[in-house]
């Protein structure tokens, strides 16, 4: 038995911490007592009527615990921060257009709300209604609105929702995926509106301890052509080594599948330079586990985003392409880096 393989039993064999379940609605919604939690929408959006995706987006909103108690009797105490991070990648002109906020939460202008998923910063809002979910947000010459939609069931990342980002048992967060939602688009760029229509990804995590002694982590969350949806993701020590791994499939009509840190194999082939930063991040990469053995790209490179004004974060998060190993077409989705500019301000 080799080494790798010896690890990968012994942390399988680690006892998971003692939680509850994820409770649905419940967890759609905001959890106040944890340190950190975040919604996550990305997508790709091609002419309403088909055709190659033409534009990715990302809308994320963070929850953070703010610095005023949370017995303070003032209703406009800063109990809860709420961040919130946007981009819009024109694929055909390779442009990247972002924006950030950072709000304490305030009475019917920015919350997360307990219970089901309702998020506001001021004009940027993710709520969900039974199966379907609304989304809308602004950024530099642009305006998005968004219908999602599934009737699959969320998928529970990890151990029935229960993500392990490390060996340390205390290194978790809960965390589930609603992959392949059915996508109608309204964007107005420019001064110019058009429908559009995609297939989206949205992640919706919470935790008090996710990085340990990692410096940042690689992320790709992919919504295959056939159905299928890919979640793989390996956290990093400063030195590059890897400190953990993990990911998921779902195939339909099928049981979803968890992986386990020697299931995942992620190594880059090729990096960009960012011009404004420095930062060498791997935009192209080479996937093992047990989806296959397959190649990711970028859709381009300048996919950097400089959110160190709110979060203190600098990092990548773009539009990707996923090919099989002889770069036949896979899917799209997005892929995420950090650590490259800095590690990230997390606990």
């Amino acid at each position: 038995m080799t080494p790798l393989k010896r690890r990968t039993l012994l942390l399988a064999a680690l006892p998971l911490p003692v939680q509850a379940a994820l409770n649905f609605p419940r967890d759609f919604g905001a959890h106040p007592q944890q340190g950190i939690e975040w919604w996550y929408l990305t997508g790709l959006l091609g002419d309403a009527g088909g055709g190659p995706p033409r534009f990715g987006y990302q809308l994320t909103f963070f929850r953070l615990p703010g610095p005023a108690p949370a017995d303070h009797p003032s209703a406009l105490a800063a109990r809860q921060l709420l961040l919130g991070h946007v981009a819009l990648s024109d694929l055909g002109a390779q442009k990247q257009r972002h924006a950030q906020r950072l709000l304490r939460a305030l009475p019917g202008a920015a919350y997360s709300v307990v219970g089901d998923c309702d998020v506001k910063l001021r004009d940027w809002t993710l709520k969900r209604s039974g199966q379907s979910y609304q989304a809308a947000f602004t950024g530099p010459g642009f305006a998005l609105e968004l219908q999602l939609a599934t009737t699959a069931p969320p998928l529970l990342q990890g151990d029935a929702g229960l993500s392990r980002k490390g060996p340390d048992p205390e290194q978790f967060s809960h965390y589930y995926s609603r992959p392949q939602l059915d996508t109608r688009a309204v964007l107005a760029l420019d001064g110019r509106r058009q429908t559009l229509a995609g297939r989206a990804w949205l992640d919706h995590e919470w935790s008090d301890s996710l990085l340990g002694d990692s410096m940042g982590w690689d992320w790709l969350g992919i919504n295959l052509d056939d159905g299928r949806a890919l979640t793989l993701f390996q956290l990093r020590r400063k030195d590059g080594t890897r400190s953990f791994a993990g990911g998921s499939l779902r195939t339909p009509g099928q049981a979803d599948r968890s992986f386990a840190p020697g299931d995942v194999e992620m190594t880059p082939t090729r990096h960009w330079a960012s011009p404004a930063t420095g930062a060498r991040w791997p935009v192209e990469w080479r996937l093992k586990s047990p989806a296959g053995e397959m190649l990711l790209a970028a859709a381009f490179d300048a996919q950097e985003i400089d959110a160190s004004r709110t979060s203190g974060l600098v990092y990548w998060e773009g539009a990707a392409r996923l090919f099989d190993a002889q770069k036949q077409p896979l899917g799209t989705g997005y892929l995420e880096l950090t650590g490259y500019a800095g590690k990230p301000p997390l606990p």
